[in-house]
């Protein structure tokens, strides 16, 4: 999911290895930001997309696929936000979800 993060700041602390790598691969760019911390280079950034296993990546998911959910008439379940029930053609249709699995 390329999701952008308008409202939320996250910060990231990038040592070590990672933050070498960053330097590496565009040095006009990181090495003026570089830090040694502990004997360690180390790197914050500010994240503009959401980052897989973040809290909030796993927010913005969930808000992204139940807005998406109740545009096409699906009710959230008062009890499980994870869960969204519609009627088609005379049955149930469940969808839940757990982080960015589906199941329908």
């Amino acid at each position: 999911m390329q999701m952008d993060m308008d409202e939320e700041l996250v910060h990231l602390k990038l040592h070590g290895k990672m933050a070498e790598l960053l330097v590496q691969l565009a040095p006009s760019l990181y090495r003026k930001f570089v830090q040694i911390v502990k004997g360690k280079p180390t790197l914050y950034v500010q994240l503009r997309k959401a980052l897989y296993g973040t809290l909030i990546a796993a927010y913005l998911f969930w808000k992204r696929i139940s807005d998406q959910l109740v545009k096409w008439h699906f009710v959230l379940n008062a009890y499980d936000l994870c869960v969204a029930n519609k009627e088609i053609n005379n049955s149930q249709c469940t969808i839940i979800w757990h982080v960015d699995d589906l199941k329908s």
